[in-house]
């Protein structure tokens, strides 16, 4: 089995398009094009149908999906085995970020490495929570940073820090113009928010019911860009982290304000992937990011 080949398979499943394939790998989707027909003649049929949007796995692909996945985190954990036979940390850390989490931190952990240990080579992918959740469990990554809501780390999480949640407004709303605005305020907002599912969202909307807060979601982004340009720009409302908050407000006209009473707590998490076993490059680029926390 050629285990490039599978791994484009696996990057067309996770991305939909063999165009978007073909940017990620540095060529054509000529070329992405002929290396999947290779792949179907290797298989004797079809894994993916085209469509006008791209492609699709056809009930052959999602047959071999879970066991392609399987044998792929199989040959990497090998691999890493036979690369991690000593204590030297040598090899490629896979790191799957919220894109408020990734900079200054990951930069700044770049330049570290570069300097402490230069064997070791950083992959980073960025999403929302979800995207990040599914990563860990499939064994994608080998860890993430992303938002936990519990005050109590499970799984082997390791808590990098704690944020609070911002109200935010367009500049000179009066609402936000205060530090700090009670959670009871929110009730009946127009506010823009991410899509489900989101683990944000559920926490939300558990907080709401417990406090009799009434949410009026009008629009839902993934995008924290396009929801503060709404917020600035059409009057809504959104609620975000310090992270967030910062890089928004350097290209947007908002102000924002502490939600109290209660405050809507969240846990910067450290977390790891459950397949394969923490070779010593993941331990020495897990060290490094909790000295560097301070940057979150």
């Amino acid at each position: 089995m050629n285990y490039e080949l599978w791994k484009i398979f696996l990057d067309a499943v996770e991305l939909g398009s063999l165009s978007k394939v073909a940017m990620l790998h540095n060529t054509n989707q000529p070329q992405i094009s002929r290396q999947m027909n290779e792949l179907e003649a290797q298989c004797g049929g079809r894994l993916f149908n085209r469509t006008g949007r791209g492609v699709e796995l056809t009930d052959l692909g999602q047959h071999l999906l879970p066991k392609i996945r399987s044998w792929l985190n199989v040959t990497d954990q090998l691999n890493n085995e036979i690369l991690h036979s000593t204590d030297t940390p040598i090899g490629t850390v896979r790191i799957a970020s919220l894109p408020s989490t990734s900079h200054p931190l990951l930069s700044t952990l770049y330049k570290v490495l570069q300097e402490k240990y230069p064997l070791i080579k950083l992959s980073v992918r960025e999403g929302q929570g979800v995207h990040l959740e599914k990563w860990l469990e499939d064994g994608s990554v080998d860890l993430a940073i992303l938002y936990r809501f519990n005050p109590t780390p499970k799984q082997g999480d390791v808590y990098l820090t704690e944020a609070d949640t911002y109200l935010v407004g367009c500049e000179g709303d009066v609402l936000t113009q205060a530090s700090e605005v009670d959670f009871k305020e929110v009730s009946q907002l127009p506010l823009v928010t991410f899509c489900r599912p989101s683990n944000w969202r559920n926490f939300l909307d558990h907080m709401a019911y417990e406090n009799g807060v009434e949410l009026n979601i009008v629009f839902e982004a993934d995008s924290i860009s396009l929801q503060t340009h709404l917020v600035s720009e059409s009057r809504m409302y959104t609620m975000l982290g310090p992270q967030a908050l910062k890089k928004a407000s350097q290209y947007t006209s908002i102000q924002a304000a502490k939600i109290i009473n209660p405050a809507l707590k969240r846990y910067i998490s450290l977390s790891i992937s459950k397949h394969g076993y923490l070779t010593p490059a993941c331990k020495a680029v897990m060290e490094e990011i909790r000295n560097l926390a301070d940057l979150l």
